[in-house]
């Protein structure tokens, strides 16, 4: 038994775009005249697109509809996405990913974001040649804290899970791994708030603690 695959979540393990939706969160409310409080937004966390447009609709009386208010948001995702200088890789994460390619272990993305934006971070900062797959959550019939998505990675590394590890960053995400029975550090970054990680195998903070030798004694 020794590591085999990395099993990698995206937002808040390797890149982190909240910052860039609420800056499109509030340039849609903004143009839509919807004045949204802090309270109302972070009833947000967590919920779909389409959740929180038909928030709007029916909080402010929109005459927009979902469609129209989802594609205004969208562009300015993008838009901040590919401009906002701000937005960069979490600290360390470049290093560990090759780190890892390096000494021939798999490594699968399992991540509950779009297909398109798990492109589109890929596409920005080169990582396609490390990984050897992508999983997006939103193809999937069961979100987080349900194993499936992190029971299709292992699959997928074609790894028994105990020669797999998570790393993940949200108490749903660490709760899937555990669900899947599934080796999982849990990264705490200065982005995180109110998470669970006492289901997680290990907590950090930097990611040169999960270096291969470092983490070999869990995977004996």
């Amino acid at each position: 038994m020794s590591l085999k695959a990395v099993l990698f979540d995206m937002d808040g393990v390797i890149v982190d775009t909240e910052p860039l939706h609420r800056k499109a969160y509030f340039k849609t409310f903004e143009e839509l005249n919807a004045d949204v409080s802090e309270e109302l937004y972070t009833s947000f966390t967590g919920a779909s697109t389409k959740k929180v447009c038909e928030t709007l609709i029916q909080t402010f009386g929109l005459s927009q509809s979902y469609e129209d208010i989802a594609a205004i948001k969208r562009a300015h995702f993008k838009d901040y996405f590919y401009n906002d200088l701000d937005f960069d890789l979490m600290p360390g994460v470049r290093k560990l990913i090759e780190h890892y390619y390096q000494n021939n272990i798999k490594l699968i993305l399992a991540s509950s974001a779009t297909m398109t934006t798990i492109n589109m971070v890929f596409e920005k900062f080169g990582l396609g040649k490390y990984f050897i797959g992508k999983i997006s959550g939103a193809d999937l019939k069961e979100s987080k804290p349900h194993p499936e998505i992190f029971q299709l990675a292992a699959k997928m590394a074609n790894e028994p899970i105990e020669n797999c590890m998570v790393i993940e960053d949200s108490t749903n995400g660490i709760l899937a791994a555990h669900n899947a029975h599934i080796f999982c550090a849990a990264y705490k970054s200065f982005h995180t708030h109110n998470q669970d990680y006492s289901l997680a195998n290990m907590v950090i903070t930097d990611y040169s603690e999960i270096e291969k030798d470092k983490i070999s004694k869990y995977f004996k």
